[in-house]
């Protein structure tokens, strides 16, 4: 058996991937505080509003999530090809476009409102109560968008350590000022809003006086001519517009699973909603590593180093096998305990654990789809990543559909909830296997095209 050998590769995918799990397990502790707020607020409608309206806001963050991978696929890429000139060009095109998406957001944000509440069909008291929250909270869209390309450009520079600083800032002001706004100020219901609002604009703040501090040393100068005219136009957009697009298709899995398990009945979508908090933590730690490798496998795409890119992508690899191997073991001995934590209803508890077969699957069948996104978006290989998303769709759309071919879901919940597992984990699956077959063919090519020039 061979030995496992500490590596300074294997020091530098720590120094970049540790604070961004760190930055990540921040994030549930947020949830939790506005969900601690407005379930003392004495009315259930406080929690399904939180719930719709930050579904709202919740979807369109996660839509333009290609503002924080393309900058940091496009940022590593001219990092490790020590184009200082094309990190500055793309700084301020990712902080341009994020800034037009955020002023286009906010101007349509009535009708976007409005077909969210229209989807997501609450009550009238929780639709009002929803809308106060969303009305509020998406004059923080922009600087949120901002702060977010600004977090990808840190990672493509190889530091992911500053990025941590500005996310953790931020969730803990937005747990503060949302106690203030409540409690101290009266601001009721509202306060929650106005405390998220207030985080997402400091952490603009403090994410601005960040970069006047790193311009010292990375000038940081925009230039309007070369921002528009300069090369890489044309590739900024592509990129931009592919990972939109995959994100969309993910999105749209996603919420197929929450609302086929909402047709199979409550208790259905209580287990989903228990079994989706095991793939989330799963996911918390992974992003860490994807993350290191956007930022290596960009730089040593950036360099030319094809053997370097190899080697980091392989210890890249043995990490993300560990973690898959920790979680799968976490999982077998401990799932009931994790879901005696997470709800005391008993039936289900009871039906989580017989669905356990699902969450052990959860991590050696994930963990490729993680990691992988991450080499590819290093590689700006982003319409490969939206072609596989769209098999990996297809896939799910063809076993859901036999699952209901077989036995109606709504008549057969207990069956229904197993197959549309069994789609979720083909879609992940579809998507790992997809990236993998296709990476080591990519880098051959591009090496040889090296060779050639």
């Amino acid at each position: 058996m061979k030995r496992f050998i500490y590596t300074q590769a294997d020091r530098t995918i720590l120094r970049l991937a540790l604070p961004a799990i760190a930055s990540n397990i921040t994030v549930p502790l947020l949830g939790l505080c506005d969900t601690a707020i407005t379930g003392h607020l004495g009315s259930e409608i406080f929690l399904a509003a939180v719930a719709a309206g930050g579904t709202v806001f919740n979807v369109i963050l996660w839509l333009c999530g290609f503002l924080r991978m393309g900058t940091t696929g496009l940022t590593a890429e001219a990092f490790g090809s020590k184009k200082e000139g094309a990190v500055n060009i793309i700084f301020w095109r990712a902080i341009g476009l994020a800034s037009l998406l955020g002023l286009f957001v906010i101007s349509v944000r009535q009708p976007l409102l409005n077909i969210f509440l229209e989807i997501i069909s609450p009550g009238n008291e929780v639709a009002i109560a929803a809308s106060e929250y969303f009305l509020i909270c998406v004059w923080g869209i922009p600087p949120l968008l901002i702060t977010l390309s600004i977090n990808g450009w840190f990672i493509g520079m190889q530091d992911t350590v500053r990025p941590m600083i500005i996310s953790i800032s931020m969730n803990l002001l937005n747990v503060a000022a949302s106690l203030i706004a409540v409690y101290a100020l009266d601001a009721g219901f509202a306060g929650v809003a106005y405390g998220t609002l207030t985080a997402n604009w400091t952490g603009l703040l403090l994410s601005s006086l960040i970069v006047a501090m790193y311009s010292k040393r990375v000038p940081l100068h925009p230039d309007i001519k070369r921002i528009f005219h300069g090369g890489g136009f044309g590739k900024f957009f592509r990129v931009s517009s592919d990972l939109f697009l995959r994100s969309a298709c993910i999105m749209g899995v996603s919420l197929s699973v929450t609302a086929i398990g909402a047709r199979m009945g409550d208790l259905t979508m209580a287990v989903n909603t228990i079994m989706l908090q095991f793939f989330l933590f799963f996911s918390y730690f992974m992003d860490g590593f994807s993350f290191a490798g956007e930022a290596l496998i960009g730089k040593s795409s950036g360099a030319a180093d094809f053997s370097g890119l190899r080697s980091i992508s392989r210890r890249l690899l043995s990490w993300s096998a560990a973690m898959a191997t920790l979680f799968f073991v976490i999982y077998l001995c401990g799932a009931n305990s994790i879901t005696a934590l997470l709800t005391d209803v008993e039936a289900v508890r009871r039906e989580v654990s017989e669905m356990s077969l699902f969450l052990w699957l959860l991590p050696p069948v994930a963990v490729w789809a993680f990691i992988y996104d991450g080499f590819f978006i290093g590689l700006t290989a982003t319409r490969r990543m939206f072609v596989t998303t769209l098999m990996a769709i297809l896939t799910f759309a063809i076993v859901v559909t036999a699952g209901m071919e077989i036995h109606p879901f709504e008549t057969y919940p207990v069956f229904g909830n197993r197959m549309l597992w069994v789609a979720f984990l083909s879609f992940l699956a579809v998507r790992g296997i997809g990236l993998v077959i296709q990476f080591p063919q990519m880098i051959r090519n591009m090496d040889e095209t090296k060779k050639n020039h």
